[in-house]
């Protein structure tokens, strides 16, 4: 089933439903919201996080809950009593449409798409997970739905509204390092599957509504351990990989700063693809056309993957004699991990994950994450703390904040704050349908190792045909 069958199919779930009383129209006449009624699609893991975040602004009543899994409902119920609860999100949104202010999807990539364009269409504002989508065709198609209804959106990048990445961008707009000829992107996280397709099935829990996990997706035996509930960002099925999960958030910065639209061109150095997992390791490199804070085209090479990045001398820092990149230890506490990312950034290797922006006048190096970016001039260090202090003044940042429990709920709150008419989101579905676009080509060249592909971005389709049967695929009817 084709995404138009699967959208007139939703249509048709919700003919009854009317609009909830307070919201605007989809005409856009505009009707002021005291308090936010919130549905949740997906509540465990990430889910879990989101529902924190979203239900800690005084303003929002948590209506309505979803999860295919038994065990994440129930515990998400423990904390909102009085929240309805659904296995299946369609029927959610039919039951509950008049009763649901704006719409929060949580689910695997896979299922991104799906649940956030049948809430659009009944006109609900949507806060969906990163990546927005897991095809190029869903992300043009939630953007334009998004536009048409005059919705308020935002992908989930909470970093966006992060000091360190905000502070970034202005200095990169100012001019700190000139135009930008080369982005180096890298992250070692392992979001690939190099082994066989398991083989054989295992008993579904008793707890776990697999036809409604699988979704849109293909039909699929279920196997303990390989899907739900973490593995599925391996999968060419439900995820997008490493790419799709941290290069979300660490090419945010870099792409919202050289206001970047999609690439021309995009190549992927990886092994062949097995039809199954993604690449354990991959190089994507992208050419993207100039903007006026770029050179004539932008270089931009993105590296995951146990060892990443590769060696290179545009990634060489004051004090090392070779590069090597620092490591995480996860028992640490927040404040340990920035204390020794400093350190050990000082001391001439790379943050575990970040970015190198390469221009005209040197390099700028952003950590991931909440560490101020450096400037680096032949081969040293240069002082910023002015240009720093300025752009703070211009642009009201006031002190930097370093604490993820308070930092990571501003995303979410300024999506319910832009849904009660008293602020603008600033990852909507117009940006971050093209930050997804441009990660899910990277992904789609992981099929066609180490070979060129040519994007047109006007006629959504690339130059060599064999790959544009990658850019959507067909909706099983569940």
């Amino acid at each position: 089933m084709n995404k138009r069958d699967f959208l007139k199919n939703a249509a048709a779930l919700s003919t009854f439903v009317l609009l909830p009383s307070g919201l605007w129209s989809c005409k856009g006449e505009e009707k002021k919201l005291t308090r936010l009624r919130t549905a949740h699609i997906g509540v465990g893991n990430m889910g879990a996080a989101d529902l924190e975040a979203i239900s800690s602004h005084q303003k929002v009543d948590v209506t309505a809950l979803c999860d295919v899994d038994a065990n994440n409902l129930a515990a998400a119920k423990k904390l909102h009593p009085n929240a309805k609860t659904y296995a299946d999100y369609r029927v959610m949104l039919k039951e509950m449409g008049d009763d649901i202010d704006a719409v929060v999807v949580s689910t695997p990539d896979h299922s991104h798409a799906p649940a956030s364009m049948m809430a659009m269409e009944m006109d609900k504002p949507v806060y969906c997970q990163k990546p927005l989508t897991h095809y190029v065709s869903e992300a043009r198609a939630m953007k334009k739905l998004a536009a048409d209804k005059g919705l308020v959106t935002q992908m989930g990048i909470q970093v966006h509204s992060f000091y360190d990445y905000k502070l970034a961008t202005l200095l990169i707009q100012s001019g700190i390092i000139g135009k930008v000829h080369t982005v180096r992107a890298w992250s070692p996280k392992d979001w690939g599957y190099d082994g066989p397709e398991p083989k054989g099935k295992d008993p579904i829990p008793e707890t776990l509504d697999w036809n409604l996990w699988l979704g849109t997706s293909a039909e699929r035996p279920y196997k303990e351990g390989v899907y739900h509930p973490g593995n599925w960002r391996q999968l060419v099925d439900y995820g997008c990989g490493t790419l799709g999960d941290m290069g979300v958030h660490i090419f945010d910065t870099p792409y919202n700063a050289l206001d970047l639209e999609v690439p021309m061109t995009i190549k992927n150095e990886c092994r062949e693809p097995n039809g199954f997992g993604f690449p354990q390791n991959n190089v994507v490199t992208y050419e993207f056309p100039q903007t006026n804070y770029t050179t004539e085209t932008l270089k931009w090479v993105w590296y995951d993957g146990p060892g990443a990045p590769k060696d290179h001398e545009e990634l060489k820092l004051p004090g090392a004699d070779s590069m090597e990149t620092s490591t995480d230890d996860s028992n640490a506490s927040l404040e340990d991990k920035m204390s020794l990312e400093t350190k050990i950034t000082s001391e001439g290797s790379l943050p575990e994950q970040g970015a190198m922006f390469i221009g005209e006048k040197g390099r700028l190096l952003l950590p991931h994450f909440m560490e101020l970016p450096k400037k680096i001039v032949d081969g040293e260090y240069v002082d910023i703390s002015a240009e720093i202090e300025a752009v703070g003044k211009a642009n009201n940042m006031g002190e930097p904040i370093r604490n993820y429990e308070t930092e990571g709920q501003k995303h979410y709150h300024q999506f319910v704050d832009a849904c009660l008419g008293t602020d603008e989101t600033t990852a909507p579905f117009s940006y971050a349908s093209r930050l997804t676009e441009t990660i899910l080509l990277g992904v789609i060249a992981g099929r066609f190792p180490n070979q060129v592909l040519h994007w047109d971005s006007e006629n959504a389709k690339f130059a060599e045909d064999e790959a544009n049967a990658y850019l959507e695929g067909e909706y099983r009817n569940f």
